[in-house]
């Protein structure tokens, strides 16, 4: 059963156990996605996930309906945590300004991208390096501007730029090689 977002948060807020399992079906799903694509195992996204939903449960107070939809407010909550998880256990960033990245090439074959899968997509995007990985996906997923992440990151917006630049251009390498294999059956020498 499928309920409007402010009937699940009516319950949830009245302690009924059934509109927390309730909200926790409806939104399991897309929430895990967005922490696959943030997180570099599948362990870590499940780790996300359940964090991320002890956050929602525990902030549902919050959820203002006159700002937003449910699903958009928990994506925040969810982003910010994987964000939170990823500053405290990893090195985040390889910082390269914008001015330096001037001479990468990129392949101008986007229509390639339409050949794969979005879970073979999301497969290349969980392996690119991690500052790549989550300045792509803020930007191009979350639609975040690059003074959004920037602020959020604690980075300059030249830095989110090329960090942007540069996951786009190892996305379009790995699926111009995923292209060449499928339209010519051999793997491309350094692929």
């Amino acid at each position: 059963m499928i309920l409007l977002d402010s009937q699940l948060v009516k319950g949830c807020l009245k302690g009924k156990s059934s509109y927390q399992q309730l909200l926790y079906n409806q939104f399991k799903q897309d929430m895990f996605v967005l922490c696959i694509r943030y997180m570099p195992t599948q362990q870590d996204a499940e780790d996300i996930l359940q964090e991320g939903f002890i956050k929602v449960f525990r902030d549902l107070q919050q959820y203002d309906e006159s700002k937003g939809k449910l699903k958009s407010w928990m994506s925040k909550i969810f982003v910010n945590t994987a964000l939170q998880h990823l500053r405290s256990n990893t090195k985040m960033f390889y910082m390269m300004d914008i001015d330096v990245a001037h001479d990468l090439h990129t392949v101008s074959d986007d229509e390639i991208f339409s050949e794969l899968s979005v879970q073979e997509l999301t497969f290349l995007i969980s392996q690119l390096p991690t500052g790549y990985r989550i300045v792509f996906n803020m930007y191009v997923i979350e639609g975040f501007t690059h003074q959004e992440i920037a602020t959020t990151l604690n980075i300059s917006v030249n830095t989110s730029k090329s960090q942007l630049f540069k996951a786009k251009a190892i996305l379009r390498k790995q699926v111009k090689n995923i292209y060449t294999q499928l339209r010519t059956g051999y793997e491309p020498k350094g692929a």
